[in-house]
């Protein structure tokens, strides 16, 4: 995710050399990290209330879960990077990059990306043994992420699992020994990969042109010409079901239904009502601020209910 120039601001204030790494991690603005572990939070709040968790340590795993989130984020951004730096070069958006436009080497991406990973599993150290079985998921699906693209026309899909597949980690961190034989975790995965491929269906409209000369493939490519709302309403119904699932799995009440249901509802309906699929600039903004509202909602929604509950 983004473009390839990411300075201002405290980014500047950094020694030169610095900058292309924070360019390659996404730092600036810190998108890209919240949704990495977004979904962790989720996962976490679920097994907090199941388990009956104490303030405190729900608070130590999310914090836990934060640091390995951002060195993580940091090695599948680069790790991404580094794959595609030949279709970057032939992107608009994307030929600013740093490993694309020769800021850093191959190599010292790889360096990188070997001790980001390394910082990252330091963090299973101090989270319970279940943790480090439920990541090797994710390991897997963000090392073969760079190559959906060039194979399947859903690389939004895969993407969104890698993401959502936080939630599972989250339950693991949080105390569920196999979180990944629990439906009601799982239909909460469903919820944040479909969430996944509406917001990234949206970004990949930025680069159409540029995907098409260039070979690449998208939900965007798939469903261009009209047929992309249609696809993204469709998913935004599938979310609401799997949202309504969610609920009945964990026994959750109607304040959970108002602020998570609703809130998604409202604030990716309003997005696939409003965005202009064809302004590259409407894409990004919608992007950039829409995943607030409904991040908020639903964890808003599991809070409310880990509070209730206690």
């Amino acid at each position: 995710m983004g473009g390839g120039h990411a300075g201002g601001g405290w980014v500047n204030t950094l020694p030169p050399s610095w900058i292309p790494y924070v360019q390659l991690c996404r730092l600036n603005p810190p998108i890209a990290l919240l949704l990495v572990y977004l979904p962790h939070v989720f996962g976490v709040l679920h097994a907090a209330r199941v388990h009956s968790k104490p303030g405190l340590e729900v608070l130590g795993t999310a914090t836990l879960l934060l640091g390995g989130s951002f060195f993580f984020s940091n090695a599948a951004h680069a790790w991404n990077d580094l794959v595609d730096a030949p279709i970057d070069r032939r992107v608009t958006r994307t030929k600013t990059r740093p490993i694309a436009r020769g800021a850093v080497t191959p190599s010292r991406a790889l360096v990188f990306i070997s001790s980001q990973a390394l910082l990252a599993a330091t963090f299973l150290l101090w989270l319970p043994g279940p943790t480090t079985k439920a990541v090797i998921p994710t390991i897997i699906a963000t090392a073969g992420y760079p190559w959906a693209k060039r194979y399947t026309y859903f690389p939004q899909a895969v993407l969104g699992f890698c993401l959502a597949w936080g939630v599972i980690v989250g339950c693991a961190a949080a105390g569920t020994p196999r979180p990944w034989f629990d439906a009601a975790p799982l239909a909460l995965v469903l919820v944040s990969a479909l969430w996944t491929v509406i917001y990234d269906t949206v970004y990949a409209h930025q680069d159409l042109e540029d995907d098409l000369r260039a070979g690449v493939k998208s939900t965007a490519v798939r469903f261009r010409g009209g047929r992309a709302k249609p696809f993204l309403w469709l998913s935004l119904a599938l979310l609401g079901v799997c949202i309504i699932a969610y609920g009945q799995l964990a026994a959750l009440g109607a304040g959970y239904h108002v602020i998570t249901l609703g809130g998604c509802v409202l604030s990716l309906g309003r997005m696939i009502a409003e965005v202009k699929l064809g302004d590259k600039r409407d894409c990004w903004g919608w992007f950039t601020y829409q995943f607030w509202p409904t991040g908020v909602s639903i964890m808003g929604g599991l809070l409310y209910e880990l509070v209730v509950s206690g």
